[in-house]
């Protein structure tokens, strides 16, 4: 397989990064916060550039383009930290009524990763105050919840400030609306997005240390000249490109399952992709000096964002494991 971007994949990424970085520019991170990560104009603009109804086939009113394709643009959400139940949203076009146009805000937990993962106490659900449908992986399949019967608190300080969490003890069965074949491929799927949000996260940490070093002096030169400082940068960049050859392995190869195993390569993106979006974050925080613990320096927003993202669609150590099982079943 070749990995490298065709001509009409650039100018997809580079049309969705003109759009972003001129909708979310750093200046409008603060104002996000305070909407808590949901911002209905912005919903719809992402609905308008065709995020949500990317992969849907082109007779359904989709774009008709594929998961490579799909890594791409999400790679530059997870960039420029996009807020909201963007994932969910995307894998319920074409299934849940409105989810492609942006008109119905589709949020979702996944509680496929163990037949008692119902039974656990607490329950973590996303943006539900926003939500208009609430999307339940389950073992058996795929269900639709109403939101609006959900009884959960609201977590007082999320981690994320643009990811408010509700706290519930259980939830409505709902409606199912796909079977567990479904289920399991939209975990997938889902699994794949992540590690593209994250490979994002990595850039943009990179992308603001790279700039802060750039500018801030000390002892009358710049810091980005120190080569401590060189050493972190460049250990962040082979880190970003790790991630970024998980990433898009895992959504060529969903797009060619025939080529190799596609839950070992989405687990493998999610494992380095996950670890690197983390060890970004934190260098860049390091590089930033005592003003990287501040809030008013935007590091401290990516590596809250990659926690969350290590805990969607199962950490580095479940993955782990299920690559210890193929390889297992290969003896």
């Amino acid at each position: 397989m070749d990995f490298q971007p065709t001509e009409d994949q650039k100018a997809l990424r580079e049309g969705i990064r003109s759009f972003i970085e001129g909708q979310v520019p750093n200046e409008r991170i603060p104002d996000l916060e305070k909407s808590q990560g949901f911002d209905r104009e912005l919903w719809t603009e992402l609905a308008d550039m065709g995020v949500f109804a990317l992969r849907l086939p082109e007779d359904e009113g989709g774009v008709g383009l594929g998961h490579a394709d799909a890594v791409l643009v999400f790679e530059e959400l997870g960039r420029r930290l996009v807020p909201g139940p963007i994932i969910w949203s995307h894998l319920a076009a074409g299934l849940v009524d409105g989810a492609a146009s942006g008109e119905t805000v589709v949020g979702g937990i996944d509680l496929t990763g163990s037949e008692s993962a119902e039974q656990t106490d607490p329950i973590l659900l996303e943006h539900l105050e926003s939500l208009d449908a609430l999307i339940v992986l389950r073992p058996e399949g795929i269900y639709q919840v109403d939101p609006r019967k959900v009884e959960a608190t609201e977590v007082e300080v999320p981690l994320d400030p643009m990811t408010p969490i509700h706290r519930a003890a259980s939830l409505p069965e709902g409606e199912q609306i796909g079977d567990a074949e479904a289920a399991a491929q939209w975990r997938l799927v889902g699994t794949t997005l992540v590690s593209a949000i994250q490979l994002g996260l990595a850039e943009g940490a990179l992308e603001l240390a790279n700039e802060y070093a750039k500018e801030r002096q000390q002892f009358g030169r710049v810091i980005g000249g120190f080569q401590a400082v060189k050493h972190m940068l460049a250990e962040m960049f082979v880190k970003q490109e790790a991630a970024r050859a998980g990433a898009y392995n895992a959504g060529a190869t969903l797009d060619a399952p025939e080529v190799a195993n596609v839950q070992r390569a989405v687990s493998s993106a999610k494992i380095t992709a996950g670890e690197s979006a983390i060890r970004n974050a934190r260098t860049g925080i390091q590089v930033h000096g005592g003003m990287g613990y501040t809030w008013e320096v935007l590091a401290h927003y990516y590596l809250k964002r990659a926690w969350v993202c290590e805990n969607t669609f199962g950490n580095q150590d479940e993955h782990a494991e299920k690559i210890a099982e193929i390889l297992e079943a290969l003896d």
